[in-house]
């Protein structure tokens, strides 16, 4: 004969029985809020991931539209000069925008 009675442990991970404090986190003040298509706690690579890409549009953008050389971006940016080579590197092999060369010597200048 099986028995039917809940064990202790089951018991303590059905969710009517675990109080849950919502309080987000630096995205959203509730989860219930929170625009993210993904909790930044279930996968915390895809959060860091999408991060460092907006990021680096930001600092790809301001090159691009404000016509600075690396330096200038470097200084604009708190970030290396080797950490805009990295981001220009990226976007040229991760997201298949092309950057060409002679847009890297225009931003090198």
């Amino acid at each position: 004969m099986v028995s039917m009675i809940i064990s202790k442990p089951e018991l303590d991970s059905i969710p009517e029985f675990y109080h849950y404090e919502d309080t987000g986190c630096e995205v959203s003040s509730s989860c219930l809020k929170c625009p993210l298509p993904q909790c930044k706690y279930d996968d915390p690579t895809w959060y860091q991931k999408n991060r460092r890409i907006a990021k680096d549009l930001k600092i790809l953008s301001a090159m691009k539209n404000e016509s600075l050389t690396v330096e200038q971006t470097a200084d604009k940016f708190s970030v290396t000069v080797r950490t805009i080579f990295r981001i220009m590197r990226r976007c040229r092999e991760d997201s298949g925008v092309n950057i060409s060369q002679d847009e890297i010597q225009l931003f090198a200048a």
